[in-house]
Order: C-alpha cells, then sequence, then structure tokens
C-alpha cells in the first residue's frame, strides 16, 4: 500500500510512503519494547540533555520543518514556523521539569517510611492528526520521553512528511535508536498494534468517531487511554468588554489555522446589547484576512487539509442557511480553499451551533443575558474549552463554576500552553496533556511502604 502526500493549495504530489508490512509493524514494536528496557534506567540528567538538543534542532531548522508543515497541510507558513517553536519550548519545558515532577512523593503513615514511586510504564501509541502535525506529536512526545517511555508515532497519512522529519529529529538529538518510531500504516492495522503485548497504552487527537473507535479497542485489551476529540467553543462577549480588542481575539481564536483547530472560537455568543457593534467589527477585520499562496508571508488564510474537508464545511454552512441562519460573509468553496465566513442568528439545531466546524466559519449567536449566554454555551456535546470577555475581571471568576469544560479563558483564545494542563470534558474526550498532568497520565505511581 502506497500513501500520497499531496498540497492542499496546488494539487501538487509531494512524496509517496510506501506502507509498513505487518512483519515492519511487529519489528517496531518489538524494538520499541527493547528499547524501553534501556531507556527507563537512562538517568533524567541524560534524557534532559537530548531533550534539549531536540528543541535547538527545532529553532536551527525551523524553515525546513515549517516548510513542509505547509506544503502538507495547507497552513500559512508564518503560523507553521509558530507552531515548530512552540515544539520547542514543549522540550525545554520537560527538560527542565520532569525531576521534580517524578521525584517521590513522601506520605507519612503507620509505616517506617511510605511513599509514591513515579516509574514508566513502556511503549505508547501515539494516534495524532494533521492539523497540528508537529505540535499535536511533541506534547505527547516531550513528556513521554522525558518519563522513560517509548513512543510509537501512527500520524495522519497526508502528514507522513512531517512524521519523518520529527523521528529524525529525535535520532539527531540522540535518542536511541526504537525510543521513537513511525508507523506507517491504514487504519485497519489500529486493532492489532493495540492488541500487541509491547503496546502499554494509547493516545488519540482527532474526532469524537476515531475517538470512541480507539478508546474500545484500548478497553478491550486493558490498555490505559488519552482522548483529546473535537471542540465547539463558545466565546462570551459580556456587554462590559472591550469590543475592538475583544474583535481582535476573536478574529484570531477562529480563523487561525483556517479554522482547523478543536480549541477554536466556533461559537459568538454575544450578549444584545453588544451584539450588532460585535458583528459590523468583525465582519471589518474579515474583509482584511489575506488569502493565496500558503508560502507567501502576508498570507493569513490558507487551504483547508483536503477538499472533502471543504465540502463537509460547506454543507454545513448550506445547512444552517435553510434552517434560518444569516449569511453575512463569504461561504463560496472552491477545492479546498473556502472563504472565510460568518452566519447571523445562528441558534440550536443548526450545524453551525450543534456540531463542530473544523474550519473558517464563525457562528453568531445573540443571548438575552449573561445567564442565557452560558445556557447556550453549555447547550453542547462538546467541553473543551470557552472563553469570556469582560472588564469585570472579579465577577468573570466567580461565574467560572457555570462552565463545565475543561478550560475556562478570560480576555484571551483558549490555547495550548505546556505548562497548564489540556483536556476536555463530554464528548471531548477524558485524561490531560501537558503540564505535570499530561506526564502523569503514563506513568506508573508505584506505592512503596517499609515497615522497620
Amino acid at each position: 500500500m502506497e500513501f500520497k502526500s499531496v498540497n492542499p493549495y496546488n494539487g501538487n504530489l509531494i512524496n509517496k510512503h510506501q506502507a509498513h508490512s505487518s512483519d515492519e509493524v511487529k519489528s517496531i514494536l518489538e524494538k520499541s519494547q527493547i528499547a524501553f528496557n534501556s531507556w527507563r534506567i537512562v538517568p533524567i540528567a541524560e534524557r534532559a540533555k537530548l531533550m534539549i538538543k531536540a528543541g535547538e534542532i527545532l529553532r536551527e531548522n525551523v524553515e525546513t520543518y515549517a516548510k513542509m508543515i505547509t506544503l502538507e497541510m495547507g497552513k500559512p507558513i508564518s503560523e507553521s514556523r509558530g507552531e515548530v517553536n512552540k515544539c520547542a519550548l514543549a522540550c525545554d519545558y520537560y527538560a527542565k521539569n520532569t525531576a521534580a515532577f517524578l521525584a517521590d512523593e513522601i506520605i507519612e503513615t503507620d509505616a517506617s517510611k511510605s511513599f509514591v514511586k513515579h516509574e514508566p510504564i513502556g511503549p505508547i501509541l501515539a494516534i495524532m492528526p494533521w492539523n497540528f502535525p508537529f505540535w499535536q506529536v511533541f506534547r505527547f512526545a516531550a513528556p513521554s520521553l522525558m518519563a522513560g517511555n517509548t513512543g510509537v508515532l501512527k500520524h495522519a497519512s497526508n502528514v507522513f512528511g512531517c512524521a519523518k522529519m520529527i523521528e529524525e529529529i529525535f535520532l539527531k538529538a540522540g535518542f536511541p535508536n526504537g525510543v521513537f518510531q513511525n508507523l506507517f500504516v491504514d487504519h485497519d492495522e489500529t486493532e492489532n498494534i493495540i492488541a500487541n503485548d509491547a503496546i502499554k497504552a494509547v493516545t488519540l487527537t482527532g474526532s469524537e468517531r476515531a475517538g470512541s473507535a480507539v478508546a474500545s479497542l484500548a478497553g478491550k485489551y486493558l490498555k490505559k487511554s488519552l482522548m483529546e476529540l473535537g471542540g465547539n467553543n463558545a466565546f462570551i462577549v459580556w456587554k462590559d468588554a472591550n469590543i475592538d480588542e475583544v474583535v481582535k481575539t476573536a478574529i484570531t481564536a477562529r480563523m487561525m489555522n483556517c479554522g482547523q483547530s478543536c480549541i477554536a472560537a466556533k461559537r459568538f455568543i454575544l450578549v444584545d446589547e453588544i451584539y450588532d457593534e460585535f458583528v459590523s467589527k468583525f465582519l471589518k477585520e474579515v474583509e482584511k484576512l489575506k488569502a493565496g499562496d500558503t508560502m507567501d508571508d502576508s498570507t493569513k488564510i490558507g487551504t483547508l487539509a483536503r477538499e472533502d474537508l471543504a465540502d463537509q464545511l460547506q454543507a454545513q454552512v448550506q445547512q444552517s442557511i435553510e434552517a434560518g441562519a444569516t449569511l453575512l460573509a463569504g461561504g463560496r468553496q472552491k477545492g479546498s480553499f473556502h472563504e472565510p465566513t460568518v452566519l447571523g442568528n445562528v441558534k440550536p439545531g443548526m450545524p453551525a451551533f450543534d456540531e463542530e466546524t473544523f474550519g473558517p466559519l464563525a457562528a453568531m449567536i445573540r443571548a438575552k443575558d449573561l445567564d442565557e449566554a452560558f445556557e447556550l454555551s453549555e447547550n453542547s456535546k462538546y467541553g473543551l474549552g470557552v472563553t469570556v470577555c469582560t472588564t469585570n475581571i472579579d465577577l468573570a471568576l466567580q461565574m467560572a463554576d457555570r462552565v463545565s469544560d475543561g478550560a475556562y479563558f478570560i480576555n484571551e483564545l483558549v490555547k495550548s500552553d505546556p505548562r497548564l494542563p489540556f483536556g476536555g470534558t463530554k464528548r471531548s474526550g477524558y485524561g490531560r496533556e501537558l503540564a505535570k498532568d499530561g506526564m502523569m497520565e503514563f506513568i506508573n505511581r508505584k506505592t512503596i511502604y517499609v515497615k522497620a
């Protein structure tokens, strides 16, 4: 079987990648287990030196890696550079903090001595998406490898060029062979891989459907799993907000990566008093977004990663209009490109409200007051994050418990940060990535009890 990597901007073939055979897959998994047996006893300080080197390689070759990201999945080159540099930050963060995170946890009991020891669990299977083809991998790999685990990556097939480069980065940094490896396989191989005794856990970032399937397999074979799935984030604007500043944040929150982000703001819930002002100013900013060659530094809107994704978004737009939404801007599609689109009068029951829209579509929703705004926010099967925009910080903090999502951001777009735990509730998945929490997901917290 052969996988093709195609530039979504112009349709040009970038490369072809040969699928691993069943025997090759078994060999890769066996190699991961063998590597773990020795990697787990490498001192943390030595692992940290290698992870720092990985960060240096990322920074030194940012143009090379950014170009591959842009060619394979279509985001503007300026955003790809930012993604690569963020990966380097993750490398630095875990190199610096792992020793403290994994230190023994002393607990006073009736024992002469009792404590919790933190140990790695083994090879981890990472099933990763195409929308942030470097960052999604590094936010798994940096904590997992620093903890002493090994990693096996099954990346999205349209970004196998990125996957190859990531594996090369770890090898160039001095990580031993087998500590981080790629699997070039189709989805139908997933069960065999999870069932393999070498794999001790699986982490997936992807769609709700993919998460449900993989979580079921992990349960079937009694493997630990972490699921970071879809989102339908609300962006709530209160009447006292600084609208000019909020609109700038809102444009980035919705249009970055051409809207292809699980934590993008998708539902703009606006209290009645500022609805018209916000929508008017948002539309003016949308008009300024420059679409074009994704390798041009001035381009702000690229293509979607594949034409079928643009088709799906267009269907959601048209179905929402048929249900009563008003087309305020954009709405057209050509191949993999979909215009930045704004819909007004969006209400529950429309795809633009109920579903995850993975592209540059902003849904404007009117709320009569704050209570209704939070009710509309909670009216979702997803629970990744919510943004609240207001000058009344104290009240916003008091209302944080009105939101069941995994993140609550005040006057800022929801974003991931190596220093903060990241993850969702409801159908957005379970478990946490990043910070100390992300490292502990794949750690054996071993109880040690001593009676003198």
